[in-house]
């Protein structure tokens, strides 16, 4: 390659092919009349120039009868389709992007969108070299998280985070509602989880909390569609339920009173294993939750659950011994299986972070393997589907540099770490590698209390992370994605991400 393809993440193939083609924005943009799947992808992120003006024009157009300079926008059926792949060529008539789905031609035009980047010239007026771009994500799973329990972020910031996550190819929105500091969704028949669950005390007594209505949270999974983005909620238990049980307290073993907490860390109260009614009141959340979010998953938690209580109540003793159960962690495994035969009927399949490995994962389970690479070794011998986060490349609540850094929970996770991260264990033998379904990057926002504060850590880690899970490894170093994220940031600059410069 002669030239400078500046896009993140890096393409699969770029072919130089001479010559190129001049437009001036906004461009017109040609499809087939009448073709909704194309129109509704055009009408997404068509805003690349400070103040919202437009980088492009929708003009229906027969394509069989003329070929007007501009872009041209195909849907067709290849040979060997791939989900999510497109194909894009410079030529003197302008830009010509084919795929055979509405997310294919949208990730084209996401890769078409750096191309014309007013920030990378600040002129109306731009060139582009001849090439040919063949591109295909190396994953399906493509994710960032979210935690807005600890603090709580409005619908507005969740979809701007959904514009950039779209922005840079990632496809999943892992939101993570409930926590032992906050219950952040709306349910309708129990009204005292955001009566109460969402609100908590803060040390110098403040008031502090916040929740999505029903017609909000539908509104942002609308939106996240619209950008090719699944958004997958998390529900958290049997542990971390101490907002939950603030409202509901009979659904514990000890009948509380519980107050949501004002403190990190992992507690003692939970869900109670023995109590059926815990079990109908966690179904009625769920099937709520199941017909707000179309997602085919639906996120359970399962992490840091205590046992403490479950050894020593008598509902929680006679349901191990009567199922004939060994430990708590066979009870753990029993709890979290009830819950995943009542999603399966939903039409959901479970996803949880890997202590649903303790005691045995249900048929079926995703496995979120967030300790470590060997925890998704282990779930992909033992039959599961594996999303891997693990925290040594993964959590961006961790710090970036070594110094001057703003407070952190802890670890260390810079950059250059997340770029060489390999979702596939060497160990996994070939068959078992289609076992990984991908890999997210994870933000839990304990010390995180704003917007800003959330776009400090997660960026420019975001896009080094979004490269690994779309470019294949042979096509990507940590040079050249240096040499690219620079004139990338200054994309970034226009919309007013609050990135963590580089180290000079």
């Amino acid at each position: 390659m002669t030239f400078p393809i500046h896009v993140i993440p890096r393409p699969a193939e770029i072919l130089p092919t001479g010559g190129g083609v001049r437009l001036r924005a906004p461009i017109p943009v040609h499809f087939a009349p009448n073709d909704a799947r194309i129109s509704r992808v055009i009408a997404v992120g068509s805003d690349a120039w400070p103040g919202g003006e437009a980088l492009w024009r929708p003009v229906e157009a027969d394509q069989m009868k003329a070929d007007p300079p501009g872009i041209h926008l195909l849907m067709e059926q290849g040979p060997e389709p791939v989900a999510e792949s497109y194909r894009l060529l410079v030529g003197e008539r302008g830009v010509r992007v084919n795929a055979a789905s509405p997310s294919g031609l949208f990730y084209g035009l996401q890769t078409l969108r750096q191309l014309l980047w007013p920030a990378e010239t600040g002129e109306r007026e731009i060139v582009l070299p001849g090439m040919e771009i063949r591109d295909a994500p190396r994953f399906g799973w493509r994710g960032m998280h979210l935690d807005v329990s600890r603090h709580f972020f409005p619908p507005a910031f969740i979809k701007r985070y959904i514009d950039l996550l779209a922005f840079h190819k990632l496809n999943i929105f892992h939101w993570h509602l409930t926590d032992d500091q906050g219950w952040r969704i709306e349910i309708g028949r129990y009204p005292r989880l955001t009566e109460i669950g969402a609100w908590r005390t803060e040390p110098d007594g403040r008031r502090y909390g916040g929740f999505y209505t029903q017609a909000e949270i539908r509104e942002i999974v609308r939106y996240a569609a619209a950008r090719q983005v699944t958004v997958v909620p998390e529900i958290e238990l049997p542990g971390h339920a101490t907002a939950a049980l603030a409202a509901y307290p009979e659904y514990s073993c000890t009948g509380g009173p519980f107050q949501v907490s004002n403190q990190w860390g992992v507690f003692d109260d939970v869900y109670c294993a023995g109590n059926d009614a815990a079990f109908t009141f966690l179904e009625d959340v769920l099937s709520e939750v199941a017909d707000l979010f179309p997602s085919p998953y639906l996120h359970i938690g399962g992490d840091e659950c205590p046992k403490a209580r479950w050894q020593s109540h008598d509902l929680c003793r006679r349901r191990k011994d009567a199922l004939g159960l060994a430990d708590e962690d066979a009870l753990q495994a029993y709890f979290v299986g009830r819950v995943a035969r009542f999603l399966r009927a939903q039409g959901k399949r479970v996803v949880g972070w890997d202590e649903i490995l303790d005691g045995g994962a249900p048929e079926g389970a995703v496995i979120m393997a967030w300790q470590n690479v060997a925890k998704g070794s282990a779930a992909a011998r033992a039959g599961h589907d594996v999303v891997m986060c693990p925290m040594s490349n993964c959590y961006f609540d961790h710090y970036q540099g070594t110094s001057s850094e703003p407070q952190a929970i802890g670890g260390f996770t810079p950059l250059e770490a997340v770029h060489a991260f390999e979702p596939t264990p060497p160990d996994l033998p070939p068959d078992l590698l289609r076992r990984v379904l991908g890999a997210q990057g994870n933000v839990w926002t304990e010390y995180m209390a704003t917007e800003n504060q959330v776009e400090y850590m997660a960026f420019p880690r975001l896009c080094a992370l979004a490269e690994v899970l779309w470019t294949p490894p042979a096509a990507r170093t940590f040079p050249d994605f240096l040499m690219r994220l620079r004139s990338h940031l200054r994309r970034l600059d226009t919309w007013g991400v609050n990135y963590r410069p580089l180290d000079d």
